[in-house]
């Protein structure tokens, strides 16, 4: 009887230890298709889906170490839950880049009608204040006070407009955009105070 037992214990071990080597590369596996396709989407989740990531994260943390202390079943079980985070951060990540992809094409449209419009009203405005400058015949209610803050804000005006253009060339259309919305206010205003002809 003694010798029955004990060749049934070495039995349920030896089945406990096939179950667990049988666990153990598909946990393996799965861990390591989990990490490689958390590093592949990172970088932008972290832009468009920075919760999500870290929801996501902290789930492959938890597997991982059920991984190190060998609870593969654990980490099997796990399985359904950090696929649907995936899904879910992945599909997240889509929406915002496609948002942020309209949002700049929409920006660049801005900048090229404001790119066309601004720079006529600068020119305008540089020959009046340069005449202006020289006849000292300033537009009626402005005095050479007035005239001079006019000139001042006429330098801001172009350069906000320079600085517009570098933010559109170094990539940040919306920045940029909203810069040259604000030059081509000032633009107008100018404009009226200064009596220019549009």
């Amino acid at each position: 009887m003694r010798t029955f037992a004990k060749v049934l214990v070495l039995a349920v071990v030896a089945l406990g230890a096939a179950a667990c080597a049988d666990r153990k590369e598909p946990a393996e596996k799965a861990m390591t298709r989990i990490e490689n396709e958390l590093n592949g989407i990172r970088e932008d989740a972290q832009k468009y889906a920075p919760d999500q990531l870290q929801a996501t994260e902290a789930t492959a943390a938890r597997m991982k170490a059920d991984l190190d202390k060998q609870e593969y079943g654990s980490v099997l079980a796990t399985l359904p839950e950090i696929n649907q985070q995936l899904r879910v951060l992945h599909t997240t990540v889509e929406g915002g880049k496609s948002e942020a992809e309209a949002m700049v094409a929409a920006a660049q449209d801005e900048w090229n009608d404001l790119n066309t419009s601004v720079p006529p009203l600068v020119e305008k405005l540089q020959a009046r204040v340069d005449e202006l400058s020289k006849s000292r015949k300033y537009p009626k209610g402005m005095d050479k006070a007035k005239f001079e803050e006019a000139k001042t804000g006429f330098e801001a005006l172009k350069t906000e407009w320079t600085e517009a253009g570098s933010q559109f060339a170094s990539g940040a259309a919306a920045d940029a955009v909203r810069k040259a919305r604000n030059a081509k206010a000032k633009a107008e205003e100018l404009m009226t105070q200064l009596e220019v002809k549009a």
